[in-house]
């Protein structure tokens, strides 16, 4: 005849079965959480990235010497050759005379800031007749700075002062260029 035991062994397994599946629900849900912010951060990541991409890729770059048209001692004009990076998108160079402008060209020194000075385009080298600039295309931004006044009181630029110009493209980086002025001043002089 079989024996008949009285103790609850046979419960205390159920229970541990479903303690087991509990835990088994709850790693489940854990890991569905982990794998879901996982996810989310490599999506955010990667929107990064690719928008860190779009502002290199609609750059300007300065291609050679940074000139300055000096009157009675005193910087008139600033000549910028500037061309699109390798491999970027063209840049919007609409014609200032009207209030849409795509690009902004702001001025500083030790004593002044302006967030938008007037400046016009020559296209050097081009490959088409937009304002766009290319690959392959070099176009040369004058910077007027002639008409520069603080109060009334006309900024003048001379021999060994610094100055600042950002050319501030509508995508992309801004391009910083800080020169000094040399001692000696001509009509036409290379800035440094």
């Amino acid at each position: 005849m079989p024996k008949v035991r009285n103790d609850q062994r046979g419960i205390t397994g159920l229970e541990t079965a479903i303690v087991l599946i509990a835990f088994v629900m709850v790693a489940s849900v854990f890991s569905y959480v982990v794998l879901s912010a996982g996810l989310f951060s490599s999506q955010k990541a990667k929107e990064a990235v690719y928008q860190g991409l779009g502002q290199t890729s609609g750059s300007v770059t300065l291609k050679g010497n940074v000139y300055a048209r000096m009157v009675n001692g005193y910087v008139t004009e600033v000549y910028i050759p500037i061309s699109a990076v390798s491999g970027g998108y063209p840049t919007d160079f609409s014609d200032t005379s009207s209030n849409s402008t795509k690009v902004d060209v702001a001025y500083s020194d030790s004593t002044h800031h302006f967030s938008s000075v007037n400046w016009t385009l020559t296209k050097v080298i081009t490959v088409n007749t937009d304002n766009l600039l290319d690959e392959n295309e070099l176009f040369l931004v004058t910077v007027d700075l002639s008409s520069l006044s603080d109060n009334g009181t006309p900024v003048q630029v001379g021999a060994y002062q610094r100055f600042q110009l950002e050319i501030k493209p509508p995508s992309g980086a801004v391009l910083a260029i800080e020169r000094t002025v040399p001692g000696r001043v001509t009509d036409l002089v290379n800035l440094h």
